[in-house]
């Protein structure tokens, strides 16, 4: 009997509640009711930085993919403030991937042209030179460059990790950068 009252508790639950009995009970439903009171917002902040409602659409439907696993793991006071902030972050981090697809390439990072033009022999031998010229970086900006181009982090997460400044961590990139294109061109790669 007390399933039922509860069940109907939660139809007028504030999203506090909404928000421990999920995390009590890791149903699915519940979470989904908290969502859908805030799925507007969602929505609103996913159209505003992505600029397409298909594209903002399905990065509503990967924000509640995200929280299942976010919801338990975070300490959170405001649900729909964190929320706004979980949304951002998710539009921002589909619109960095979708820059660094469209953008950033191996070219880029070194200034190599070769590469793209290349055959599969000549390509092995540039990755085996680009991974010896990395490993002749100085760590910080090894560890930097391994980061922002491999791992895909950005500077703040590069920051958090390593205890840099945004700055630093910033110079370490570009500083990386440009010695990997002074070693590949020496290396003759």
């Amino acid at each position: 009997m007390n399933f039922f009252n509860r069940s109907k508790n939660l139809k007028d639950a504030d999203d506090g509640e909404l928000l421990n009995s999920y995390r009590e009970t890791g149903d699915l439903s519940v979470l989904g009711r908290l969502f859908e009171k805030q799925m507007p917002l969602v929505y609103g902040v996913c159209l505003k930085y992505l600029q397409d409602e298909e594209l903002a659409k399905d990065a509503v439907m990967g924000i509640f993919e995200e929280l299942i696993h976010k919801a338990k793991q975070h300490d959170i006071k405001q649900f729909s403030s964190w929320l706004y902030v979980v949304s951002r972050n998710y539009c921002l981090m589909q619109l960095r991937a979708g820059k660094k697809a469209e953008v950033i390439s191996l070219d880029e990072v070194v200034e190599f042209s070769p590469f793209l033009h290349h055959t599969d022999d000549n390509r092995e031998a540039v990755m085996n030179t680009l991974e010896k010229c990395m490993e002749k970086l100085p760590e910080n900006q090894r560890k930097s460059v391994d980061l922002f181009y491999l791992k895909e982090k950005c500077y703040k997460e590069i920051a958090d990790v390593m205890g840099f400044s945004l700055n630093e961590v910033k110079s370490y990139i570009q500083n990386g950068k440009r010695n990997l294109k002074i070693c590949m061109e020496k290396s003759g790669g």
